[in-house]
């Protein structure tokens, strides 16, 4: 583990980018950045124009270390070069950013009110090749859709699972079951959440840490007590659908949590705007979520 890297995550000011939009939700990422699927033809020409965007994200004057903590990527995006370098590389190199790989394959359908993670059979050689990289820790994604016990217990005890897995790879793992904003049983979900990841703290060595990624709650501070504890370097906020103002708002409330927005840091970016128009709306959105990350 870097440690440079460990003591940016847990010390300094700012948020945590998220631009690991994978093969599922590309279309709708560049739809949003205002390319529709007639201006590509395969999955290589998606993939090409999704690496532009996030290329000219990371490489604008805006983003940098001073209010980005680190930065979440997607697999493919790990394997290519921004302007010549690993992106890994570039991102801490260059912009003093924590790289952060999603290594998650996607959902399982839904049971128990939950969706599981896909197995990921490959995981230890993407750890391997990640830590040869420069990359930091890891993040991986399962979705709590009503207030199912049984299915939350289930959702929890896989997180950390393999949570423990990239632990012993070297990497700090972001932990994130995401509860729905959308669910009719949120702050039930929540609260049946927060037992479990108390519950299942105590199977992280002593020494190490994980990092929590955790949906906007309906009850403010609600999850300070995570923030405290030690086994927990850091607990992030996903935007969920939420509009940025909206995240940002939310995020306000919730003390020591600071955000990790895919869609709500990318709002209002296009791929018509001007370098200068670019830049102007980035410049403002991370401006926007680094304040609602510093309560």
């Amino acid at each position: 583990m870097n440690q440079q890297q460990f003591d940016k995550i847990a010390q300094a000011p700012g948020f945590v980018a998220a631009l690991d939009q994978s093969g599922g939700s590309t279309p709708k990422a560049l739809r949003l950045y205002g390319i529709g699927e007639d201006a590509y033809s395969n999955d290589e020409q998606m993939f090409d124009l999704i690496h532009q965007m996030r290329s000219r994200i990371i490489t604008s004057p805006v983003f940098g270390g001073d209010r980005i903590l680190a930065a979440i990527l997607f697999e493919m995006t790990m394997d290519r070069e921004i302007e010549g370098r690993g992106s890994a590389d570039y991102l801490w190199n260059v912009k003093n950013v924590v790289p952060i790989l999603k290594v998650d394959k996607g959902l399982e359908a839904q049971a128990a009110g939950v969706q599981l993670m896909k197995p990921m059979p490959d995981l230890d050689a993407l750890l391997a090749r990640a830590l040869t990289k420069g990359v930091f820790g890891t993040k991986m994604r399962s979705v709590i859709k009503d207030a199912d016990r049984d299915g939350v217990h289930a959702i929890v005890a896989q997180q950390f699972e393999v949570g423990r897995q990239i632990l012993d790879g070297g990497l700090v793992p972001i932990i994130e079951p995401e509860v729905d904003i959308n669910s009719t049983t949120k702050r039930e979900c929540e609260e049946l959440l927060k037992a479990e990841i108390f519950d299942h703290l105590g199977s992280i060595p002593e020494g190490q840490q994980i990092m929590l990624k955790l949906t906007l709650p309906e009850i403010d501070d609600f999850y300070a007590d995570l923030v405290a504890h030690p086994k927990v370097l850091k607990v992030v906020a996903l935007s969920g659908g939420y509009s940025r103002a909206e995240a940002d708002q939310r995020l306000a409330l919730q003390h020591g949590v600071i955000a990790s927005f895919s869609r709500a840091l990318t709002e209002g970016l296009s791929a018509q705007q001007s370098a200068e128009q670019f830049n102007a709306q980035l410049d403002e959105s991370i401006s926007e979520i680094f304040t609602a990350s510093m309560t």
